[in-house]
């Protein structure tokens, strides 16, 4: 069972949290601000931790600071509505995620979801998507005896969507999470490099499929 500590001073958002993740079978550790956190993170191993920016004591941004340099889980970010800035700074200091407030209960509980295994991914470097196995390390893409020279942003593309079957991710994340915040170009190059390793991977062959939904994004599906 998966381990999520939750750092916020605010006692209804961390009762809201804990409720959310406990009653789908995560065990979760709470903590009122970044120094709390550290104590609990000295007597209890975490999975993943959820964490507030605007803090007493110590605030998310000194936290996820000290957690990157002395733990090895990944962070998601609860940052104020609107503030992009926010979000930046977070990413810069090493967070793996962010969600803005106030939050569906139901895209929080799947961002965790997709870190976990994205995390899972991570560690032992290798994805299995349908029939293609995936390389993070050595950034190489096989499929039974065959394989695929990608260009880096179609690598990271397919393991991105790969890393959260079922998940749908919205352009604007892919676009921030593969080709960077100050990325000046349209949600069309998305769309463009999606149609390429649909070309490339037909899912007769391979397994699997990237389905567009309408008005959000794409999601891959694991067909066989």
């Amino acid at each position: 069972m998966a381990r999520i500590l939750i750092v916020d001073d605010d006692p209804h958002i961390r009762q809201l949290v804990s409720y959310l993740l406990s009653s789908r079978g995560l065990e979760v550790v709470e903590a009122a601000d970044g120094r709390q956190a550290l104590e609990r993170l000295d007597s209890v191993t975490v999975d993943l931790a959820i964490v507030d920016v605007m803090m007493p004591v110590m605030d998310g941004w000194e936290l996820c600071k000290t957690i990157k340099a002395h733990f090895d889980f990944p962070i998601l970010m609860l940052t104020a509505k609107g503030e992009t800035a926010q979000k930046v700074r977070g990413l810069d200091l090493g967070a793996d995620d962010y969600l803005v407030k106030p939050f569906e209960e139901d895209e929080l509980v799947a961002r965790v979801r997709a870190l976990l295994r994205r995390w899972k991914v991570d560690a032992s470097q290798r994805l299995q998507i349908g029939t293609l196995v995936l390389d993070r390390q050595a950034r190489t893409v096989a499929g039974g005896e065959q394989r695929f020279d990608l260009p880096p942003k179609e690598f990271e593309l397919l393991l991105s969507l790969g890393s959260s079957p079922g998940t749908t991710l919205s352009r604007d994340r892919l676009i921030e999470s593969i080709w960077g915040y100050e990325f000046d170009g349209t949600e069309r190059t998305v769309d463009v490099h999606v149609n390429r390793l649909r070309e490339r991977f037909p899912e007769d062959r391979f397994g699997f499929r990237i389905v567009a939904v309408r008005g959000l994004g794409y999601r891959l599906e694991i067909t066989q």
